[in-house]
């Protein structure tokens, strides 16, 4: 779940993280009241879930009530790549001395968090990496011992920040780590991590991206009300489905995310190319067969679509019943591909046999599966 700056914000100064002062508004007279209540001069910046605002001119300082109204009647309702600006938020303009990058994700490939923090803030961090990797200070962490003073303290020379915004970086620092742990993150990322004229580090921006899987501990009814999903997302997110819409035209449907992606990169392998990741989750039955086939066959790119099932606590037959008692249900145009395997296979295989046709194929293995739904959607 990506959340918007303004929310991101709110986000990080629940952690005690210092951020502007702001109000996030979307009417163009709510914006006016709102920049007089933080007081001018003021940054009116529009809300959308991708990046670029400011060269599309959605990001604009205004001095004045005329510029407020000014900049916030062309900025609300601007299409910037595709998003349309309708909320905006207004902040008190800060002034800058040094503009830093500081995030935390989790490195797969590590199994530990790791921090990344730059004194070349304010641009995008791919192109630092791109253009002077150097200036990049990375710093693993194992998510038993944490983020310790020391740690970040010396993490801090390392980036060769301004040595007299040491201490507010590092208090920073630890309580982004805490926000990124205890609120459940994927991502946090301040870019830019500002010292002002007097000294004071502070959150200019703020990218936040949530783990949906631990919606369950929090309250984060307020963020579900800002995404934005095309049709197909919202219909599997309404069915409780792990769903991303891709431009392919193989459909894929598969239970458990690491097998999806499995499944995602076999397809690709062979020459073909994914419409969907769609995790179908655990359990077998019916429904969940019919809202994953509906919301994948009403994808016009859809040529073909391939069933990936590894039976664990599932077993074999389960899975067979589910996915028949759903083509009863549902007309599919698209052919589809099965693959079952894992415990009890071949008592699924059994029940899946007798309604085999061109329509519905199985194939032995996830490779052979693959090569056949490849095939189909290019014939189709």
């Amino acid at each position: 779940m990506d959340l918007l700056e303004y929310q991101g914000k709110q986000f990080f100064a629940s952690f005690a993280i210092p951020v502007s002062d702001g109000r996030a508004v979307d009417t163009v007279a709510e914006a006016v009241d709102a920049a007089e209540a933080v007081g001018y001069p003021v940054v009116v910046k529009a809300q959308v879930h991708v990046g670029g605002r400011g060269k599309a001119g959605g990001v604009k300082l205004a001095t004045t009530e005329e510029e407020m109204r000014e900049h916030a009647g062309n900025i609300l309702g601007m299409d910037i790549k595709g998003h349309t600006v309708r909320i905006v938020w207004v902040e008190h303009a800060s002034d800058i001395a040094e503009e830093y990058y500081a995030s935390f994700t989790l490195d797969r490939s590590e199994k530990k968090h790791m921090g990344m923090l730059s004194a070349q803030g304010g641009v995008e961090i791919e192109t630092v990496a791109e253009n002077d990797p150097d200036a990049i200070a990375k710093i693993w962490i194992d998510p038993i011992e944490g983020l310790d003073e020391p740690s970040a303290r010396a993490w801090v020379v390392a980036a060769k920040l301004d040595p007299d915004a040491t201490d507010g970086t590092v208090d920073i620092l630890l309580k982004l780590y805490r926000a990124y742990t205890e609120g459940d993150a994927d991502l946090v990322e301040i870019n830019p991590l500002i010292v002002k004229t007097d000294g004071a580090v502070h959150a200019l921006d703020a990218k936040v991206t949530l783990d949906n899987n631990a919606e369950y501990r929090h309250e984060w009814g307020d963020y579900e009300l800002t995404q934005v999903r095309d049709d197909r997302e919202q219909a599997a997110h309404t069915a409780g489905l792990q769903y991303v819409g891709l431009d392919g035209n193989v459909g894929i449907i598969a239970n458990g995310a690491g097998l999806a992606m499995s499944t995602l990169d076999v397809v690709n392998q062979v020459g073909g190319e994914p419409a969907n990741f769609l995790d179908v989750g655990g359990g077998a039955d019916a429904d969940k067969f019919v809202a994953a086939l509906r919301i994948i066959d009403n994808d016009p790119r859809v040529q073909s679509i391939f069933i990936n099932i590894f039976g664990g606590i599932t077993r074999g037959e389960e899975v067979a019943n589910g996915i028949i008692a759903a083509l009863d249900r549902i007309d599919i145009g698209s052919p589809i591909v099965i693959r079952l395997d894992g415990t009890n296979a071949d008592e699924g295989h059994d029940i899946l046999r007798p309604h085999l046709s061109d329509k519905l194929q199985m194939q032995p293995t996830m490779l052979d599966a693959a090569r056949k739904v490849v095939e189909l959607a290019g014939s189709n």
